[in-house]
């Protein structure tokens, strides 16, 4: 890495401190301000929360195109100015047609900001630093969203809009702050599309539908982020109240005890999968939820005393951020590995895509089951943890030597990067 390339990570880094801070200060209040402090009701609160996950689903596909012919430091501009707007008028907004505008504009902003962040990553990193910096990107995510939470929570006041004014005024200044951080990075050149006039929006999805360990990694997303990420605050915690009967201060403790793995395991795990398999340090990951759920089960069904069930249901969570801490520094690079040359935007928009299919799916499909049917919501997310093994374990067998240990490149010139199906963008590799 040069000097140059790694000024320009240190800034990437802040910028994703500043904005996982600033979302962390709104989105865990932004339901009571909706609801209660603007009296706009419980439905228009559940329309805001839907809002953002729609207004992800309408802007990724575009943006992958955008952050290919433009980059991507002037699509995660773009973003930044459009969720400190959407913040902003969100903090001002009295009605309920305003305060879906807002929360569309927010959401669409906060979208775009993550595959923009994840290839700039890319385009300031080697294959030698690749995992440890998306492994301190999802440190200083958690670490952000945590402080970030904290401190809101001191300056939020139900009986005053203005404590939430203030609030949203807060997060939009650290938007603007982040467009001043990242505004002057210099960052290397990269392949545009445009340096390949035939290529087509249509075309580049469709290589990418061709690229079979891409599509096989999607899939594995899917799974890995609705079995996970989309139960956290649906239907685990519903779960855990209903059937575990776990207090709302226990339920407050688990989600502190998942941040805190993270940010105390994160580079203690990183050095531990840094030479493992990508494919097999997945497929530990779905064992490893395995018996997050099963300690979930016995939280609700085992009939113990309530003291053992708030520890077994604590220890789900713990082990959720274990799991996500194994996975920062492995799905994200891998992402990276299978992208052609100059298609990294693309590649992450797709898979951000993903993402936010699953969020959306998740506590849909969660939420009633983990609330009144306890033993299927087991079951169910049990066998889809145990799905991310099989298919991890598949997935392996798509990459190629490379993508499945990049430490191997560490010896080599790696030529070409992408895909190794269909031809397409497989890593040609020659001795130095």
């Amino acid at each position: 890495m040069t000097r140059a390339m790694g000024a320009a990570m240190r800034r990437i880094h802040v910028g994703n401190a500043l904005s996982a801070f600033g979302l962390g200060f709104t989105v865990p209040y932004l339901y009571v301000y909706v609801a209660q402090v603007r009296g706009l009701g419980a439905m228009t609160a559940g329309l805001v929360l839907a809002v953002f996950a729609v207004a992800a689903l309408i802007v990724l596909p575009f943006a992958g195109r955008a952050i290919v012919r433009r980059g991507p430091l002037p699509v995660l501009l773009a973003a930044l100015v459009t969720a400190a707007l959407g913040a902003l008028s969100l903090g001002l907004a009295g009605g309920a047609a305003t305060v879906l505008l807002s929360a569309a504009a927010l959401g669409a902003g906060q979208a775009v900001m993550q595959p923009a962040l994840a290839t700039m990553i890319v385009d300031c990193s080697s294959a030698d630093t690749r995992s440890r910096a998306f492994a301190l990107q999802f440190f200083l995510q958690n670490l952000g969203l945590g402080v970030g939470g904290l401190i809101g929570g001191h300056l939020v006041d139900t009986t005053r809009v203005s404590s939430f004014t203030l609030l949203f005024a807060i997060e939009a200044a650290m938007f603007l702050l982040l467009v001043g951080v990242l505004a002057t990075v210099r960052m290397p050149h990269s392949p545009r599309m445009e340096d390949a006039p035939g290529q087509s929006g249509r075309g580049s999805w469709r290589q990418l539908l061709g690229n079979r360990a891409m599509v096989q990694l999607c899939v594995l997303g899917f799974v890995l982020f609705f079995a996970c990420y989309g139960q956290f605050e649906s239907g685990l915690s519903a779960y855990g109240v209903e059937a575990a009967g776990i207090s709302t201060s226990a339920l407050g403790t688990a989600l502190a005890a998942n941040t805190l793995v993270i940010v105390v395991a994160q580079f203690a795990v990183l050095k531990l999968v840094e030479r493992r398999r990508r494919s097999r340090v997945i497929a530990a990951v779905g064992l490893i939820w395995s018996v997050a759920w099963l300690a979930a089960g016995y939280a609700g069904l085992g009939h113990g005393s309530r003291e053992m069930a708030t520890a077994a249901f604590v220890s789900t969570y713990a082990l959720f951020g274990l799991g996500e801490a194994m996975l920062s520094p492995t799905v994200a690079p891998l992402v990276a590995d299978l992208a052609p040359e100059g298609m990294a935007g693309q590649y992450n928009s797709a898979f951000a895509l993903v993402k936010q299919l699953a969020l959306a799916v998740g506590p849909a499909v969660g939420g009633p089951l983990g609330a009144a049917l306890h033993g299927p919501y087991i079951v169910t997310f049990l066998l889809f943890s145990l799905g991310i093994t099989v298919l991890a374990l598949r997935l392996g067998r798509q990459l190629t030597a490379v993508q499945d240990r990049p430490w191997l490149a560490r010896g080599t010139r790696v030529v070409r990067r992408g895909g190794a199906a269909a031809g397409q963008g497989a890593p040609l590799v020659e001795p130095r």
